[in-house]
């Protein structure tokens, strides 16, 4: 009867074991963070080109080689229609000194790109030169793309 009693109702005497439970998960997962970054990223690289001028215009092509700059320039976009812009505002020709100095961080010695489209009346471009260049900005620079011919 003692047999028996060991047994018990299980049969086999063996014990039985709670079912583990799966606690919480103290590991970060990375998976979804990295994806995030990389379209991220990938926007930005897409993105960044279309930030660096303001204004759409149709340049005059050079065979000149581009210049190599680190710093983020200022730049001036003259359109076909004589209009002058800094960044995508709109400026008056009285506007362009003031505007320029809140713009141009290291003062004059700020590199000034003046981007004019090739339909642009050449005194025009000569004019905005001559505000810039009167206000004291010596490097100034005329921007074109490269001739692919």
């Amino acid at each position: 009867m003692a047999m028996m009693a060991g047994a018990g109702a299980g049969g086999s005497g063996r014990r039985r074991r709670r079912a583990r439970t799966p606690g919480a998960i103290n590991e970060i997962n990375m998976t979804p963070f990295i994806d995030v970054m990389l379209v991220l990223l990938i926007i930005f690289m897409v993105a960044a080109p279309m930030m660096t001028a303001g204004v759409p215009l149709d340049l005059p092509q050079t065979k000149a080689a581009p210049l190599n700059s680190d710093a983020t320039p200022v730049t001036l976009s003259i359109k076909a229609t004589g209009q002058v812009f800094l960044g995508e505002t709109e400026l008056v020709d009285e506007a362009i000194v003031g505007k320029l100095a809140e713009a141009a961080k290291s003062g004059f010695d700020e590199r000034i790109f003046v981007r004019g489209d090739k339909k642009v009346d050449y005194g025009r471009v000569a004019q905005v030169m001559s505000i810039v260049t009167t206000a004291g900005y010596k490097r100034v620079a005329l921007v074109t793309e490269v001739d692919q011919r």
